[in-house]
């Protein structure tokens, strides 16, 4: 059993690659995870990962250094958004439940948002992800999707409400597999 710091981090990176390895490779998979990085507020300056959506929306051409992650209100984001003029250009952090995770995303991109990150409503979810799937309607999303823990969302929103902020500043996709385990910034409250 592997007791050094980033073990966790290696064990799944581990079982990552053996997940990769039996399936063929077609594209984003649910096992696969995308990693951002909130550069701020300082009290959330963690590596947060999530998954992409399944079978709709696209996919990060560009890293994004420093973009900002905005609440979306409402945060289910199921129709007109009241800020949606700060999601122009941006990130969005949505909310699930309400509509179907393709209609969040179509919402968003309607605003003008680059992508997407939808965090679980089940606030105390720290390690299961939801694989998040095309809808019955057969309509189509062009940017990113990706599904966040509920504990991970809350606490970023958590943090932005204690500093009166309107939003994070993030760095989106990370490559963790650059960073030494040592300086890997992993949020305390979730297990990787």
């Amino acid at each position: 059993r592997l007791a050094a710091p980033g073990a966790a981090m290696l064990r799944r990176s581990l079982w990552l690659c053996l997940c990769l390895c039996s399936c063929p490779a077609r594209g984003l998979r649910i096992h696969e995870y995308l990693y951002f990085q909130v550069l701020s507020p300082g009290d959330i300056r963690y590596i947060f990962t999530a998954t992409p959506a399944k079978d709709f929306g696209g996919v990060f051409n560009t890293r994004y250094d420093q973009i900002h992650l905005v609440p979306a209100d409402p945060p289910e984001a199921c129709g007109e958004l009241n800020n949606g003029v700060f999601i122009q250009d941006q990130i969005a952090l949505v909310e699930r439940g309400g509509c179907s995770f393709l209609s969040k995303t179509r919402v968003i991109q309607e605003h003008g948002g680059r992508a997407v990150i939808i965090a679980d409503n089940a606030y105390d979810n720290d390690s299961f992800y939801i694989e998040m799937i095309q809808d019955s309607t057969r309509r189509t999303a062009d940017i990113p999707a990706l599904f966040l823990l509920g504990r991970d969302g809350y606490m970023i929103r958590r943090s932005l409400e204690q500093h009166g902020l309107p939003w994070a500043v993030i760095s989106i996709p990370v490559n963790v597999t650059s960073i030494p385990t040592y300086e890997m910034m992993q949020p305390p409250w979730t297990f990787w």
